[in-house]
């Protein structure tokens, strides 16, 4: 008799009922403290031991192999995030989209595909929302609906539970990669030319100070990591953000996380709070993960104070538009404050901004490398130093175009830090090529 073969992430839908009487059955008998204090290959055995014990006291008809299915998928739902498991042992999926417990997809090479698990119901998929909050020491519920946590891995997850999800519970995982990916790591991904890649090096040794403008799953994170590889390691580093995903290498780094209001709604720890206290940990350079609201003013005043070489992230579609953005998150913080005043501080505190895309073929590039220049009129004028001519863009195929620049300007703070730092002829030689781009 040939053997049969079962999936780990499915269940045949003529054996549904025989999981749902065992997992019944075992959850009901199960010990939450004991569980906690079991190491999941005890509780691997032990769930094996019991699912054999149940089938053949009640003479259920299930194949071997697949109680081996069974007993991983209820381990996985105690200890770690159920049906949700094996897409996150899979180092090729960087996100996991849940809408509901019919729906799951994922985020593979640049594509997202429906995948073909499902949640037993949303009371399930709600109890492994709510053990993520809880990794986080956070809580979720029908007062707080919506959640942002961290898994114990480093992977970013967002919760929203209903009434908010009409549809039932939305998880979305941004996976922590493990692999750690520098500048010539994303050259070779296609991501920047190497002379892009050696011109921002510069930029991050010479502490320019550097903003990271780009959508939702472009890479701003990760190239905020591969620029931090180029600091140097005698100096101090604070990092701030709402959700830690930042992975410096450096030896002294402290890192610190915002913290939500409790039940009284009371003890809430801002972007903005953290800030203003770095400011007194005598820090060289201030990293925030990622600026959305008045935090920004602290963080200009820090950059024109000399925290030099401090770098960000934000949502923006261009360089303008990032300095527009950053205009009205400092006006959150001080409204009052003229507007032509607010654009000199953010002129004279930004040196880069850097243009991140995620293209329709799934690939990730450096659109643009931008120096600010200062404000002339109205308007903070830019210079591109570097971009990404898209030459074609054909349905179905990748992207084909080039990375081009205009050269150097003379006027250049990256040139003048450059050349304090010693490293112009290294920077010259970075303006000398274009070049070709998949």
């Amino acid at each position: 008799m040939t053997e049969q073969h079962f999936s780990e992430q499915d269940i045949p839908s003529t054996y549904q009922d025989a999981y749902l009487t065992l997992r019944t059955r075992i959850m009901d008998a199960l010990d939450a403290e004991t569980v906690e204090t079991t190491s999941s290959n005890d509780l691997h055995q032990q769930m094996r031991d019991a699912i054999d014990t149940l089938v053949d006291k009640e003479n259920i008809q299930i194949p071997v192999a697949l109680r081996s299915v069974f007993t991983k998928q209820m381990v996985n739902e105690i200890k770690g995030l159920g049906p949700l498991q094996p897409l996150m042992d899979d180092p090729d999926i960087s996100d996991i989209m849940v809408n509901g417990p019919q729906s799951v997809y994922i985020e593979q090479g640049g594509c997202l595909t429906k995948t073909s698990i499902t949640f037993l119901d949303d009371a399930q998929l709600q109890n492994i929302a709510r053990r993520i909050a809880a990794f986080a020491g956070r809580r979720i519920d029908e007062a707080n609906p919506l959640c942002d946590a961290r898994l114990p891995d480093g992977s970013r997850v967002n919760i929203a539970i209903p009434p908010i999800a009409l549809d039932g519970t939305s998880l979305s995982i941004r996976k922590f990669s493990s692999k750690k990916i520098g500048l010539e790591q994303l050259v070779d991904f296609g991501a920047l030319s190497p002379d892009m890649a050696k011109s921002l090096a510069i930029a991050a040794r010479c502490r320019l100070n550097i903003l990271i403008s780009g959508g939702t799953g472009s890479g701003k994170t990760t190239l905020l990591n591969a620029l931090s590889n180029h600091v140097s390691e005698s100096e101090r580093i604070v990092t701030i953000e709402d959700a830690a995903e930042l992975c410096l290498q450096q030896p002294h780094v402290v890192r610190m996380e915002t913290r939500p209001a409790g039940i009284e709604n009371t003890g809430a720890i801002s972007q903005r709070d953290l800030v203003i206290n770095s400011l007194r940990m005598r820090p060289d350079r201030i990293v925030i993960g990622e600026c959305r609201g008045s935090e920004a003013f602290e963080m200009l005043q820090a950059m024109n104070t000399g925290h030099d070489g401090s770098m960000s992230t934000l949502h923006a579609n261009t360089p303008r538009d990032a300095l527009a953005r950053m205009e009205s998150m400092v006006m959150m913080a001080v409204p009052n404050m003229p507007l032509e005043s607010i654009r000199r501080n953010i002129a004279s505190a930004v040196d880069l901004v850097i243009q991140v895309s995620r293209l329709h073929d799934g690939s990730r590039k450096i659109m643009s490398i931008s120096e600010v220049m200062g404000v002339e009129g109205d308007k903070i004028t830019l210079e591109e130093l570097f971009r990404f001519d898209i030459a074609s863009r054909q349905p179905g195929e990748a992207i084909q175009g080039h990375f081009n620049t205009p050269g150097l300007l003379k006027r250049s703070v990256l040139s003048a830090k450059a050349r304090f730092f010693g490293l112009e002829e290294l920077l010259r030689s970075a303006f000398t090529s274009t070049t070709d781009a998949p």
